[in-house]
Formats: structure tokens, sequence, C-alpha cells
């Protein structure tokens, strides 16, 4: 048989053993080598995971928003501090708590999005505070692991009630900024109107006074005239003269002159009350007060609102009633408050307007009532608010009674509504006798002059 080869022929054991650990401390070397590497590199690592911690943790903190984590079975596992501040609760109180108890049952359809970890944007929930809840506008997107397997939900959502109360508060500018601008173009309006009517009165002032004063002459002159004839009817005058008299009925003419110059003058008089009632009328634009007749003005507004309406009216009023204000003003109101009434009862089959006037020393009390359906009771509260109307389209702005209401409270008075016991509605109108403090008396203007 031959022998095998030996591997370390040539070397003694001492040579064998050497090379042995030589070859070990080798390795040995290699191992630990690797392991600094993997030192190195694992520090690194966690150099680089802490600052993504770090990163995260930043941008939690800056967060405005509400940032919410869940798990599969919808427990919260991760949040940032905007959810503590807004519900009142601390991180223990948080931590593995049920999404679902954050939140409104009526936000159910949500919370169903959320426990099928589906995706959804810009829905509206309201998260359960302590003191209050808050509506917020969340996006939820299902969270991944590295596998792309979901794991639960996140929930990123904006708090919006400040931006609804900014909204509102636009809302309401922008309402106000509409009201001062139809307020504006009615007191353009009526200053239009005032001036042409101040205009109107003016021009028929001197033409009416002529006719005025020569309808008084004139029956003076009459009654020369009837002296004159009855002296002639005592003298004894020429058959051909008699029968002239006779033919041109100079005594039926003679009895006929006082009547007829008296119907021209109360003509007059009564186109001399309407110059000043288109005087008094345009008064209202200027911004003085000055005293006038209350009843004068409601029998003003009653012949120009109602005299083309079939209605029976009932009116308690006293022969006069002075105070102090702006009669244009008060005319204004007057007049819208009758012809809303008139317009709820048109059509009724006996349509009936009552107006009393009454005072206590201090105040002045108008009672405007109709027998119609009344005010809706869900309107009553907000009847005084622009734009607030139960006309149909066209018949009305919503203004008048806002407008109206503005005026009383301007000169210290109160205008409120009411249902009546009996049916229909009820305005009832205060003001006071003397004005109030503050306000500036102007000299009522005498005689029918007025100035353009």
């Amino acid at each position: 048989m031959s022998a095998e080869p030996s591997d370390n022929l040539g070397l003694d054991p001492q040579e064998m053993t050497e090379a042995a650990w030589v070859e070990v401390i080798q390795q040995m070397e290699q191992v630990y080598s690797n392991l600094i590497s993997y030192q190195v590199e694992l520090e690194q690592k966690n150099r680089e995971l802490e600052e993504a911690n770090q990163l995260i943790s930043s941008v939690q903190r800056a967060m405005t928003e509400v940032l919410m984590v869940t798990d599969l079975s919808g427990k919260l596992i991760q949040h940032n501090e905007p959810l503590e501040q807004m519900t009142g609760r601390d991180r223990i109180e948080l931590a593995q708590r049920d999404i679902a108890s954050l939140f409104s049952p009526e936000d159910h359809q949500v919370l169903t999005l959320v426990k099928q970890h589906k995706e959804f944007s810009q829905r509206e929930v309201t998260l359960l505070g302590i003191d209050e809840n808050l509506p917020l506008i969340v996006t939820g997107n299902p969270l991944l692991d590295s596998n792309r397997q979901v794991q639960g939900m996140v929930l990123v959502g904006r708090e919006v009630s400040e931006l609804r109360r900014a909204y509102e508060d636009l809302a309401t500018s922008l309402q106000e900024l509409k009201l001062t601008q139809q307020q504006l173009v009615n007191s353009e309006k009526m200053a239009s109107l005032g001036r042409l009517v101040a205009g109107v009165a003016h021009e028929l002032n001197n033409p009416i006074s002529f006719v005025y004063g020569n309808t008084h002459v004139l029956s003076e002159y009459c009654k020369r005239f009837s002296a004159f004839f009855e002296l002639l009817d005592q003298a004894s005058l020429p058959e051909s003269l008699l029968e002239a008299k006779q033919g041109l009925k100079i005594d039926k003419t003679l009895r006929d002159l006082p009547s007829l110059l008296e119907g021209t003058t109360e003509g007059v008089e009564r186109v001399r009350d309407i110059v000043m009632d288109l005087r008094q009328f345009s008064s209202g634009q200027q911004q003085e007060f000055r005293p006038f007749d209350l009843v004068r003005i409601i029998n003003t507004t009653l012949r120009w609102v109602t005299k083309e309406h079939p209605i029976e009216l009932h009116c308690r009023l006293p022969d006069a009633l002075e105070l102090v204000g702006h009669p244009g003003r008060i005319h204004q109101v007057l007049m819208n408050l009758v012809q809303n009434s008139l317009d709820v009862i048109e059509g009724l089959e006996k349509p009936q307007l009552w107006i009393d006037l009454d005072s206590d020393g201090e105040n002045a009390r108008v009672v405007v009532r109709d027998n119609g359906p009344g005010i809706d009771e869900t309107i009553l509260p907000q009847v005084f608010e622009p734009f607030v109307t139960t006309k149909e389209t066209g018949k009305g702005t919503g203004l008048g009674l806002s407008l109206s209401y503005s005026f009383v409270r301007n000169h210290g008075g109160e205008l409120s509504a009411a249902n009546h016991s009996e049916g229909g509605a009820e305005f009832t109108l205060i003001l006071p006798l003397q004005g109030f403090e503050g306000c500036r008396i102007e000299s009522a203007p005498a005689g029918l002059e007025v100035s353009s």
C-alpha cells in the first residue's frame, strides 16, 4: 500500500501550532473590523433616526392642525399638542383612547371611514371638548408600514370656528354695508323728493296767495253790490232797466255769488293746506327739531294714503297735540305704518283701520291697527330688521319698517309691533312731546313761504 501524502510535510508540530494561531488571530481581527464597521453604520443609522424623530417632533409642535394616528382597531397611538389643548385632556388621558369617543355621534359617517381605513378629505366633524365643542375639517389617509400594509389611519384636522366667526362677521359687515347703501340711496331719493316738493310748494305759494287774497276782496265787493242793488230796487227804475235786470238774472246772480265765493275760498284753503303739507313733508330732510302738530300730520297721512282705499276708518284723535321733532320724518313713519296696514287688508270683504292718539303729558302714543291676518310669530321678533318683508317680490324692499324704527329711535321714541287679541297687526308709536336731550329746536317758519 502506498502512504497518503501529508499536508504538513516538512513542518514540525510547533510550526503547525503557530500557523494555526496566526490564522485564528487574523480571523478575529477580521471579525473585530466588521464589528467596528457595523457599529459605525449603526451609530450613523441611529443619528439619522434621531434626526428624523426630531424633525417629526418639530413638525408636530409647529403644526396648528390636529394630528391623530390610530391603529387598526381605531385606538389613538399618537397625537400632537393641539389635540390636547382643544380637548382639554393630557397625553395620558388620550393614550389608547378610542377615536370615536373624541367626536360627536353625528359624525358616524366619518368614523365609519376611519374604522374601514378608507381615505377621505375635507369632511366636517365636531371635536368634543371639556368646555366647548369645536368644528374641524378633517382629512384621513391610511397608515402604511414598509411593506405597504395598512396599520391604521392618519387624521389631520383644521379647527374652523375662528374662520366661521370671521365669515359670519364678514357676512354681517356686508349686510350692514348693503343696508347703509340702501339707506344712502333712500336718503338721496328723499332729499331729491324733498327739494322737488319744496320747489313745487314754493311755486304754488304765490299764485295761491293771490287767489286767496282776491277771493276775500271779491267777498267784500259782493256785499257792496248787494247793498247797491237793494237801493236800486227801492227806487223807481225805468221799464227797460227792469226788463234788463230780469233778463240778465241779476237777482239770481246776486243770490249765488256768496255761495260761489264761499266755495272758491274753501277750495283755495284746501290748496293752501296741501302746500302746507308739502312744505311740512319736505322739512323732513332738515336736521333740525321744531314744534309741529301731530294731529295734523296724522290727518294729512290719512288723506294722502287712504283716499283711494275703500276702508272703514276708526279715528280717535284730539283736536291738536303739539310735540317737538322732525315733522317730515314722523310723516314718513306714519305713512309706512298706514300703508303696510292697507296692503295687508287689501281684498278683505270688510277692511278696517284704527288710529288712536293719546298723551300722558310726557309722551304721545299712536296706535295703528288693522283687521288683517296679523304678523307671523316667526317673523315678529325680526319685523324691524332690514330686508325682512312678507310682501311679494317687487312690492316691498323690507326697509320701510327698518327705516321707521331708526327714525323713531333718533327722536328718542319707541316703535313696537304685536298681534292684537281680536286679530290683526298693531303698531305702537311712542314719541316724547318735548323731544330729547341734545336735539336742536328750529323756529317754525311762518306763512306759506318755502325755500327750495
